[in-house]
């Protein structure tokens, strides 16, 4: 019997909600990689579905270098 490793690839995954109420996901590492749903549950798996498309059409790894290390809400005045 032959045993394969699957190498498994991790990527931040930005979810906002849009006006309407479709959750919206970005993947920072992979430009232009992002998808919408109606629940966080359908979002994950179309966010998977994408990364694996997105790399399966560019034929490449994600960029080096790149780590989402955090994020923050800034103000600033309206205008």
């Amino acid at each position: 019997m032959i045993l394969v490793e699957l190498v498994c690839l991790k990527f931040a995954v930005i979810v906002e909600r849009d006006e309407d109420g479709y959750y919206v996901a970005s993947v920072p590492e992979l430009p232009g990689c992002h998808t919408q749903a109606n629940t966080l549950d359908e979002l994950t798996k179309r966010v998977k579905e994408a990364i694996e498309a997105y790399l399966e059409a560019k034929g490449a790894m994600p960029r080096e270098g790149v780590e989402l290390v955090g994020f923050q809400f800034v103000e600033v005045p309206a205008k």
